[in-house]
């Protein structure tokens, strides 16, 4: 199962997809592991306070990366290479989407423990 959602970046509506797939296909193309990622990113943005944050150049990259995974998977269309989809924005608002991406996850991540928890006990009968 998977949540597909719109979030606009740069006055456009862009389409992001989580599912089961994300990590393997997070994983594949960075050779990270999506949910460390998230955790990390989830405590630098803080409160989404840009004053109050922690962030550097390497969580803003792994933000792009995440960003760009779910993206592609939601938009088969979108370019292979990470830079190039970039390029489609002029501004790209870490503190504005991130927020969403992680709502996002875990709308997903709650689906997927639900159904499992549905099939568990009808299994059980």
């Amino acid at each position: 199962m998977s949540i597909v959602r719109k979030v606009g970046i740069d006055g456009k509506e862009v389409l992001f997809k989580a599912s089961a797939a994300i990590p393997r296909i997070y994983r594949l193309k960075f050779q990270r592991d999506i949910y460390k990622d998230l955790r990390i990113l989830e405590k630098s943005i803080g409160e989404g306070d840009e004053e109050r944050s922690n962030l550097d150049l390497f969580s803003l990259e792994m933000f792009e990366n995440i960003a760009y995974t779910m993206a592609k998977h939601a938009d088969p269309a979108i370019p292979d290479d990470v830079e190039e989809w970039l390029d489609g924005f002029n501004t790209f608002s870490i503190y504005q989407v991130l927020p969403e991406l992680i709502k996002l996850w875990g709308l997903n991540v709650k689906t997927d423990a639900e159904a499992k928890k549905n099939f568990g006990q009808q299994s059980g009968r």
